[in-house]
């Protein structure tokens, strides 16, 4: 007789949970299965993709900036191989290197232990940091020597500056990825910096490079620059800018040098400079191209405009004669001459610098004809040069004009320029009235032009400028032996918190040559002499007489006849 035994009220039956669990694992272990095989067999791209997501990358390749040259093809800024040192800190970190190993590695790096440990860091989960960048390859090579886990090199370029401050202020430079930051580097850094390459490659599981498989696109080479200005004449203007501002212990100068039929800058340099290859102890004001980017007030250097103007508009005429008296009142002002001329005509009030006559002569003018013939010469306007920081001028309106402030615009204060504008407009006596547009980089053509004045005004008021230079004139120093020279003077006192004062200057010339066949032009500017002298044919004019002298004999510019035997001459007024 078969006994049951009786189950207990609390006792469960699993079995049925068992048996499903089980058929879950089974379906699952299927699907596994059957995905594997789907994956290693009948798909096995999905794989070969992942796998080269963590294996295979892309690295770029750095493109050759362009090279930037003068108007004769001589090198001014080029990029140099090089190479950077940079550590992967995970890989460093786990080798345990050594102190002495360290140490070595920052000898051949030129860099403190303490530095190369600061950069390398503490932190195991960072995989990239720069320990040095942009050495030279072979120094490079000695890091590398050493052989230690984690530290790499990779190739890159470094701007080099063969001519260094002479060109500083004209080429600006690059940052350390090699970016223009500065003048010329800046305004065409997307033609020169080129388009960077990319290659593929195969890197291990510490991310180290093993295999370079295939290069997917080559770099292309940034565009090379070509500039207007002559590297000869640019270390010419360079050297005796710098010797005058060292001499009359002044704040700072800039000459401009420009060729009178295509405008193009033949030379353009600044004081105080910087070294572009070295930039440990640049200062923002250092690397300021004064030339184009400052403004100031040109003081008598305008005058030839006023007078231009009347002579253009049939209001004066060349022997029309002026009583000066030394002062003249202009509604409740008065305008002063440092001597009292007496009478004079058109040509002597230029030749003496009388503000008073040159006001006479302004006063005959409408006022919106005065600013329009001042616009057109290109005050007020931008030079279109595009270079970063161009500075526009400043031109009032006619129309908030008094009878003083069109006298004070006749002898060159109210109105701000910058020393390539006022070379500009010189541009326009120098070319028989007609004015090129100016230019940082070679011309391929002809430049575009505008009419100012008609030629015989543009002749006869260069004729009187010759007159400047000479025995009677204020800037005998700008005379030029075998040559001809027509200029103007300019003495400009500065502003300060209560107006002008009396005791700061600006010292300027601006002067044509041959004057019989005008081929160059030149603005020189140097601001704040203080070792006494400070008229601008004292302190301008002879640098301005040395730099013509050289470009004219580099440039195989045939002498034309002096006008007169040159002798003691007199010093300008401050205007």
């Amino acid at each position: 007789m078969q006994i049951i035994q009786p189950r207990l009220l609390n006792e469960e039956d699993y079995s049925g949970r068992w048996r499903c669990l089980l058929v879950l694992i089974l379906i699952a272990m299927t699907a596994l299965i059957g995905r594997a095989v789907y994956l290693q067999v009948l798909d096995r791209q999905f794989l070969k993709q992942q796998g080269d997501l963590r294996s295979v990358g892309i690295l770029p390749i750095p493109a050759h900036r362009g090279r930037i040259t003068d108007r004769n093809g001589e090198l001014l800024a080029v990029s140099m191989p090089v190479k950077s040192i940079w550590v992967n800190p995970k890989e460093f970190l786990k080798a345990e290197v050594s102190s002495e190993k360290i140490k070595s590695l920052a000898d051949s790096l030129s860099l403190p232990v303490k530095e190369v440990e600061r950069r390398i860091g503490t932190d195991d989960g960072c995989s990239f940091a720069y320990l040095k960048r942009r050495m030279s390859p072979e120094l490079a090579d000695q890091a590398m020597s050493l052989g230690l886990p984690g530290v790499y090199a990779e190739h890159e370029y470094r701007r080099y500056y063969p001519t260094g401050e002479v060109t500083a202020h004209l080429l600006g430079f690059t940052d350390i990825d090699d970016q223009g930051q500065e003048g010329m580097e800046l305004a065409f850094n997307n033609s020169l910096k080129g388009i960077e390459g990319a290659k593929r490659i195969v890197r291990d599981g510490k991310r180290r490079i093993i295999e370079k498989m295939e290069d997917l696109r080559p770099p292309v080479p940034g565009q090379n620059l070509t500039l207007s200005i002559d590297e000869r004449l640019q270390y010419l203007a360079y050297r005796e800018l710098k010797k005058a501002v060292i001499q009359h212990r002044a704040r700072a100068g800039s000459l401009v040098l420009l060729d009178t039929q295509t405008g193009e800058v033949l030379a353009m340099v600044n004081q105080p400079s910087y070294n572009p290859n070295s930039r440990i102890r640049l200062k923002g004001n250092a690397s300021r191209n004064r030339a184009i980017t400052d403004l100031y007030e040109p003081g008598s250097t305008m005058k030839p405009f006023a007078v231009a103007c009347a002579l253009e508009l049939g209001l004066t005429h060349p022997n029309a004669v002026f009583h000066t008296g030394g002062q003249m009142h202009v509604g409740s002002n008065l305008v002063k001459d440092v001597h009292n001329y007496g009478t004079l005509d058109v040509a002597h009030i230029l030749q003496k610098s009388s503000n008073v006559g040159v006001t006479q002569i302004a006063l005959k003018v409408p006022p919106k004809k005065f600013w329009a013939f001042y616009n057109n010469l290109g005050f007020g306007q931008t030079l279109s040069t595009g270079f970063p920081g161009e500075a526009i001028g400043r031109l009032p309106d006619y129309r908030g004009w008094n009878a003083f402030e069109q006298a004070t615009l006749s002898f060159g204060y109210g109105v701000a320029t910058s020393t390539l504008q006022l070379g500009r407009a010189y541009l326009s006596l120098a070319n028989d009235g007609i004015i090129p547009m100016v230019s940082l980089l070679k011309r391929r053509g002809s430049p575009e032009t505008h009419r100012i004045m008609s030629s015989r005004t543009a002749i006869t008021v260069r004729t009187m400028l010759e007159n400047v230079v000479s025995r009677e004139g204020t800037a005998l120093k700008a005379a030029i032996p075998g040559f001809r020279v027509a200029g103007k003077t300019g003495t400009v006192k500065k502003t300060g918190a209560h107006g002008y004062t009396s005791s700061l200057y600006m010292s300027l010339f601006t002067g044509i040559a041959p004057a019989s066949r005008p081929r160059l032009a030149m603005v020189v500017m140097i601001d704040e002499p203080s070792a006494g002298e400070y008229y601008g044919g004292a302190v301008a004019a002879p640098v301005f007489s040395s730099v013509m002298e050289g470009a004219l004999r580099l440039l195989n510019i045939p002498p034309d006849e002096p006008a007169a035997p040159l002798m003691a001459g007199q010093q300008d007024e401050p205007a």
